[in-house]
């Protein structure tokens, strides 16, 4: 029998191959002899670069980069040197969880620090960027990306615009001078599960704005800001792409890679799939067992379970998902591939138990499931 294992990560609990380990063992206790396949997964958001090295044999690589608010952080990236491919989660260098919640400013936050990610990149002679763009705390349009890659940004008097989206409303003048002309011949491939556009009320201001620490005032302010932004790009590029799907990501980082490299959107789980062979690892599978830490209908907007059931489902594999939590809507996976779906906890417990106990709970879990697959295949 062969099971295929392929789970995303638990936030603040366990990492994918953490959860596919603990998954794999409790299998293992009710089948022994079975071929136990692991392919941790991602979707773009935390977790992608870890989720690929892990699978591919990768090289993981620090480097020191400003962060959103300007302090410096210690970023991680991905290198896989056969294919001369970087795999960069722009959360190392610009994400939300590296500033506290009291701190949090859309206004200023920059994303420089995800433009150095990428210039070292390129100084690895990276042919292709992977750039997975969830879990954002900027909304500068990714301006300070470019700044970081050589694009200068100025203001009615000549002066070096400061770093943030609303600076972004005194911008004057922009040039492409000094742009890293390495960029021209690399390929780039965004990760995202976000179809916003760069402006409006479904702009990257209106709705992420708010989470990244932006009031009424100056979302309106933000949003503005990144529409004059994109006005000054469309006079020095050859096309305008703020109200194509995916502009609006990251707080606009998707405008800029659109815009500036001619990246591709992909979804984030197809991406990673892709690297990590899933598809080719599922043929002759008997059963796919993957999750995440809450299963609800929001896993139909492109998350980890729903690119792997879709995988599945064109190869004939039914899937079973084990999930932190059942939320509301989780039913309508079961009209895309997933076959059944079990929560973690065995009865009532707090997030916090839940979580330091998630390698038990997912190890019993995974050996009811094969339990009742025992049974019901006769065995």
């Amino acid at each position: 029998m062969k099971i295929i294992i392929a789970p995303d990560s638990f936030k603040d609990s366990l990492s994918a191959a953490g959860v596919a380990q603990a998954i794999a063992e409790g299998l293992a206790q009710v089948w022994p002899d079975a071929q136990l396949v692991q392919c941790p997964m991602a979707d773009g958001g935390e977790g992608t670069v870890n989720s690929v090295l892990a699978a591919c044999n990768g090289e993981l690589r620090d480097q020191t980069v400003q962060g959103p608010l300007g302090d410096k952080v210690q970023a991680r990236w991905g290198w896989l040197a056969d294919s001369h491919t970087a795999i960069i989660e722009m959360a190392e260098a610009s994400g939300l969880q590296l500033v506290r919640p009291g701190q949090r400013d859309a206004c200023s936050s920059s994303t420089y620090g995800t433009g150095e990610l990428i210039r070292a990149a390129l100084d690895a002679g990276a042919q292709r960027i992977i750039l997975a763009i969830g879990g954002s705390a900027t909304n500068d349009g990714g301006a300070g990306a470019m700044q970081a890659l050589g694009v200068q940004l100025f203001g009615a008097q000549g002066q070096v615009l400061a770093p943030g989206g609303l600076a972004l409303a005194r911008l004057a003048s922009m040039s492409l001078d000094q742009l890293d002309p390495r960029l021209a011949h690399v390929r780039f491939d965004i990760a995202a599960d976000v179809n916003n556009p760069l402006c409006g009320p479904h702009g990257a201001s209106a709705i992420f704005g708010p989470q990244k620490g932006a009031n009424p005032q100056q979302v309106q302010q933000l949003d503005a800001a990144l529409g004059h932004f994109a006005d000054h790009c469309a006079n020095v590029l050859p096309k305008d792409v703020r109200d194509e799907p995916g502009s609006g990501a990251a707080g606009g980082l998707g405008f800029a890679a659109k815009a500036f490299f001619g990246a591709q959107f992909r979804a984030g789980v197809d991406v990673v799939a892709e690297l990590v062979g899933l598809a080719a690892a599922m043929r002759g599978a008997d059963l796919v067992i993957t999750g995440e830490g809450r299963f609800d209908a929001q896993t139909l907007r492109g998350k980890t379970p729903f690119g792997v059931a879709r995988i599945a489902q064109q190869q004939g594999v039914p899937v079973i998902v084990i999930a932190g939590t059942l939320g509301e809507g989780y039913q309508q996976m079961y009209s895309h591939g997933v076959a059944a779906a079990f929560a973690l906890p065995s009865g009532p417990m707090s997030l916090e138990q839940a979580c330091s106990e998630a390698p038990r709970l997912l190890r019993e879990r995974a050996a009811d499931i094969a339990r009742v697959w025992w049974v019901a295949a006769g065995r």
